[in-house]
């Protein structure tokens, strides 16, 4: 009785354990649930070791423990499992480097107690076979894929279509780790699960499975276990990026890059507790990046891929061949899409489950004729390919050889310009590099002379002066020239009416009776006359002759007039380039002072 005692007490420290660590690590800070919930079961997938084991080694010792005979409603109690979870773990130390063995005792302990507060929470010490499967083929290590395929040859029928019913009661299984680990109100099991995965198909086969469950985005309700994938992907990942939030010059893991604000990034860390600072929000959509590409292979890999050097957009997961076979606990009917050799074909038999490959696998009278099948089919179609090549005239083959030979040039050729291409890409870093260590100043020549600096700060703002006014005065020379055209016209035209009113002298003065009414182009307001039709200021900055010339009431001779207005602006000119021929002799001695100074205070140092 004490020892049982004993037992239970350590049972019940080894169940808290676990769960102990993990709010240790402070997860529920994570303002998404779904990053929370995928770091809380990669959490327990690590601390058990599960991710040491791989899908197939696992699908091997659910063949060793006899479980592919059992039905999947079929319990067993607590005791089994752990000689199951036993076999497991100590077959997974052989696989492993002495310098890398795991502790088993304490990895079964964890493991055990974990499935057992999962999937036996009213204490009845059985699980069912399905859910053991199914924790375990979704918390082990591999591939997703593979998961998948495994998990789907356990839910679909003789005919290779998914058994709704069968995938309903894999959902209720698998959305129980999520509420182990406290994130039931996100990702909970509901009535409405199955439909929300596959809203519209009826018939679901294979390669429709996968391309749901891998989609992205995933179904609501399985959106962590392709995240938590991507977790274990990006675990060692290094980006040299600065974190826009906490300023560290390095970031492992994820990293989000927003959308709106140009140049902003967070670290996973930063973005996973909502942190922002500046003009972003976390309203702002932002990018995930699991990996970290310099600007040279950005710009190497787009020109590739616009040259189509490289494919756009890679499928989520091959093709898989859709048979019509009986699952009996293996994945003989989702084999690998390519032929691989036969100690590789046995292997994969083996882990699938089969009890006794060599027999009940590959001596079933139904594999043995569809195997016979396949061979005259094969052998008819060598036999067809062979007569067609043999009454192919020599001509076609000349004309194959030609083909095959052009292609081969031209590979060559895409080869050698490819070739080309990274080596200007890599020059054109290597010039850019040269270009900003040569450009930016070194903090130790800021040290070892901060006169130096300012006197060159100095000089750029004095030359940025120099350069705006220069363009003002640019400026009003362009608007004097306007104004002096304009002034030419109206005297061409002044000229034309007077010689049309006094019948061919263009001197003579032009009539101002009160039958005339078409008034003066340009006269001055203050003499009580009728308004002008430009704007006053169009005389602004010419000289006081051209004002004299139009302010008096009397009619002159404005062919004169304009003549001496012509001169003002002439001589208005001229001042204007003297003092910009000035602004450039400025410049220039400015920017001979900087760089005398610059030698000069290079020698000194030196």
């Amino acid at each position: 009785m004490i020892e049982e005692g004993s037992k239970r007490g350590k049972a019940m420290v080894e169940k808290r354990q676990l769960f102990m660590e993990m709010r240790a690590q402070n997860f529920d800070v994570i303002r998404l649930s779904t990053y929370r919930t995928a770091c809380k079961l990669r959490f327990v997938q690590k601390r058990c070791n599960l991710h040491l084991v791989d899908v197939w080694n696992m699908i091997e010792a659910f063949r060793d423990s006899g479980l592919n005979t059992l039905d999947h409603n079929a319990e067993i109690n607590v005791s089994r499992l752990e000689t199951i979870l036993s076999s497991i773990y100590y077959q997974l130390n052989k696989r492993l480097p002495t310098t890398h063995q795991i502790n088993v005792e304490q990895s079964i302990g964890l493991l055990l107690n974990f499935m057992v507060a999962t999937y036996d929470s009213e204490g009845h010490g059985k699980l069912t076979v399905f859910s053991m499967k199914s924790m375990l083929a979704t918390m082990c290590g591999g591939k997703i894929v593979d998961k998948l395929r495994y998990i789907f040859s356990q839910i679909s029928d003789s005919n290779g279509v998914m058994a709704f019913a069968k995938f309903d009661q894999f959902l209720r299984e698998v959305l129980k780790l999520p509420t182990a680990v406290f994130e039931g109100p996100s990702f909970g099991y509901t009535e409405h699960s199955v439909r929300t995965c596959f809203p519209q198909q009826k018939k679901i086969l294979l390669n429709t499975f996968l391309d749901i469950l891998m989609a992205d985005p995933p179904p609501q309700c399985l959106v962590w276990l392709p995240l938590m994938h991507r977790l274990a992907n990006v675990e060692n990942v290094f980006h040299p990026v600065e974190c826009s939030y906490c300023r560290s010059e390095s970031m492992m893991g994820f990293r989000y890059r927003c959308q709106q604000c140009h140049g902003y990034q967070l670290c996973q860390s930063c973005f996973w507790r909502g942190h922002a600072n500046g003009p972003h929000s976390n309203q702002h959509q932002m990018k995930e990046h699991s990996s970290w590409k310099s600007p040279a292979k950005k710009l190497s890999h787009a020109i590739s891929k616009s040259l189509g050097c490289v494919p756009i957009g890679e499928p989520p997961h091959p093709m898989f061949p859709e048979q019509s076979e009986k699952p009996q606990d293996s994945m003989a009917h989702t084999v690998q899409p390519k032929p691989v050799a036969n100690n590789m074909n046995n292997t994969m038999l083996m882990s699938s489950g089969a009890p006794t490959p060599t027999k009940s696998v590959l001596e079933s009278p139904s594999r043995l004729d569809e195997e016979h099948r396949l061979i005259a089919r094969y052998a008819a179609r060598l036999a067809a390919e062979a007569g067609n090549s043999t009454q192919c005239p020599p001509t076609d083959l000349s004309f194959n050889f030609d083909a095959n030979k052009q292609q081969r040039q031209l590979i060559a050729e895409l080869e050698n310009k490819n070739r080309s291409l990274r080596e200007i890409l890599q020059e054109i870093q290597r010039l850019r590099l040269e270009h900003e260590q040569a450009s930016q100043p070194t903090p130790e020549k800021a040290q070892q002379n901060p006169t130096l600096l300012a006197e060159l700060r100095l000089l750029r703002h004095r030359k940025d002066e120099l350069e705006r006014r220069m363009s003002a005065l640019q400026e009003s020379r362009r608007e004097l020239m306007v104004q002096l055209e304009g002034l030419m016209r109206l005297l061409k035209d002044e000229e034309q009416k007077q010689a049309a009113q006094t019948g061919g002298s263009p001197h003579s003065s032009p009539s101002h009776g009160a039958g005339c009414s078409m008034p003066m182009p340009i006269r001055s307001t203050s003499a009580g006359s009728t308004p002008t039709h430009t704007p006053q200021d169009c005389l602004a900055g010419v000289g006081g002759d051209v004002l004299e010339a139009f302010a008096q009431g009397v009619p002159r001779n404005l062919r004169n007039d304009l003549l001496v207005a012509a001169d003002s602006i002439t001589n208005t000119m001229s001042s204007l380039v003297k003092e910009l021929h000035s602004v450039d002799d400025a410049a220039e001695e400015e920017d001979n002072n900087m760089r005398n100074g610059g030698l000069r205070d290079r020698a000194e140092a030196e």
